[in-house]
């Protein structure tokens, strides 16, 4: 491990020291916070399980004897909550015995007072190190998996090709890429297969929903801060555009940002430099930005709402996504492809869908897209109890309609005029002058929409003189 990645690793962890000595405590935390570290303390063994609850500790450092539970049991419940803590049991009493039952524990090591704290920052650091390596092992592995391949969106339609031959064309390039469409499209999955598919892939992929954090907040994660640049700022913090050097940074909903953040984003994106919050050092980083929104922004540029420069450096390639309206074919294939996977989740043997299943599922115009079809299966998967999931697992708002019959929200203005035309009419008895005086239009739209609809009204009553339509 190079320098840069050693002190990398040391500022990202946090220490949690265990010791009901309070010299000891804040001494060991003094000289660990010198060597990079953040560190929580805890005065005995019920307080420090707290801490680790509370606070995810990478590593516990811990005295063996203390009040409450000693260090062995501490250890024990810690790496209950957490299997990948590491833990150094470090105690005055020292003896083969309690070594071996810290090892069989978990510890990583055993150390014995008085503390040398070089050898507890190397042992520390060595399986920080063995702990990193570990992580991008196993991400690599997943990484090669799914290489050059969109497994993770499914599509067959036409619509989600031409998405797709876009992401192999802007993939291998440094272009910008704005990703518009409708809430639970699959904006993010789109990003993701664009970075992996890139030169960038091995590095990192950061994301950052834009609207859900206000405008100070969102600053500092873009930019990180400088110590004591605001309230609660308790030293420095790298943002998102530090994260990502050398990768790529993915911006969800980014025409939630305020005017001034995105005064700061064009700049970045013409200059590719910025300053942390409160600091005035320039910082230079390689990112590439791929942004995401659900409105307009076309219509935002045109309102004033949102800058025209900035629009259109984001905006290099756009990739609209298609609602799952507009893909019908692909709702078999994604429905299975969730059956499957939320089956295999819950530990259950869900092997199809039954005939009234697909049909409700066709039936339904799907207003929350995929994230709602998604959501709508695993339901379903947790409430089934046998092979087939069936119409009855389905919740009732999904494709449960009779013919004619319309859902609002969820149906077109075209759906809605025959729902209520036809329905008129068989009100009526098929008598087109009574259905178009209850509907405020012309005998002739009606017989005109009938024709265009190829239905047939049959007469359900006799007819008498004073009907104008038995002329």
């Amino acid at each position: 491990m190079t320098n840069e990645g050693t002190k990398e690793t040391k500022a990202r962890a946090r220490v949690l020291v265990a010791d009901d000595e309070a010299s000891a405590r804040t001494g060991l935390a003094t000289l660990l916070r010198d060597e990079g570290f953040e560190v929580v303390l805890a005065e005995d063994g019920l307080k420090a399980l707290a801490q680790v609850q509370e606070t995810a500790p990478d590593v516990l450092v811990t005295d063996l004897r203390m009040p409450g539970i000693d260090g062995i049991e501490l250890l024990k419940r810690a790496r209950e909550i957490d299997p990948e803590l590491i833990a150094v049991l470090v105690t005055a009493f020292a003896d083969v015995e309690t070594a071996v039952r810290a090892m069989h524990e978990g510890a990583e090591h055993y150390l014995t007072k008085p503390l040398q704290v070089d050898e507890l920052v190397l042992v520390i650091q060595r399986a920080l190190g063995r702990r990193q390596l570990s992580h991008e092992a196993t991400e690599l592995r997943a990484r090669l998996k799914d290489h050059l391949s969109f497994e993770n969106i499914i599509g067959t339609s036409p619509a989600m090709q031409e998405v797709f031959s876009v992401i192999e064309q802007v993939a291998p390039t440094k272009a910008s890429v704005l990703i518009t469409g409708e809430s639970g499209t699959g904006k993010e999955l789109v990003a993701q297969a664009i970075h992996e598919n890139s030169p960038r892939s091995r590095q990192p992929f950061v994301k950052l929903h834009c609207a859900a954090l206000a405008e100070t907040i969102l600053e500092s994660e873009l930019f990180g801060h400088e110590k004591g640049s605001f309230t609660g700022s308790a030293g420095r913090r790298e943002g998102r555009f530090k994260q990502a050097d050398g990768g790529t940074l993915f911006l969800d909903e980014i025409g939630e940002i305020s005017p001034s953040i995105q005064v700061k984003l064009l700049r970045f994106l013409q200059e590719r430099s910025f300053e942390r919050v409160g600091g005035n050092e320039t910082l230079k980083v390689d990112v590439r930005i791929i942004a995401a929104t659900n409105r307009d922004l076309a219509s935002e540029v045109a309102a004033g709402t949102f800058r025209e420069d900035l629009y259109y450096r984001l905006n290099v390639v756009n990739i609209e996504m298609p609602p799952l309206r507009a893909r019908p074919s692909d709702l078999l294939p994604l429905a299975t492809h969730f059956l499957e996977s939320f089956s295999r989740e819950n530990g259950k043997r869900i092997e199809e869908l039954s005939e009234d299943a697909v049909d409700r599922i066709l039936a339904y115009r799907w207003p929350g897209n995929v994230r709602e079809l998604e959501n709508v299966i695993e339901r379903a998967v947790v409430l089934c109890d046998g092979t087939k999931l069936t119409a009855k697992h389905l919740p009732a708002g999904v494709g449960a309609v009779t013919r004619g019959s319309v859902r609002i929200p969820g149906s077109t203005m075209n759906e809605i005029e025959r729902h209520a035309i036809v329905s008129t009419l068989e009100a009526c008895g098929g008598r087109t002058t009574q259905a178009a005086q209850m509907l405020d239009i012309s005998v002739r739209k009606i017989q005109y929409k009938l024709h265009e609809y190829g239905i047939t009204m049959q007469r359900t009553t006799t007819t008498t003189k004073a009907d104008p339509d038995s002329r």
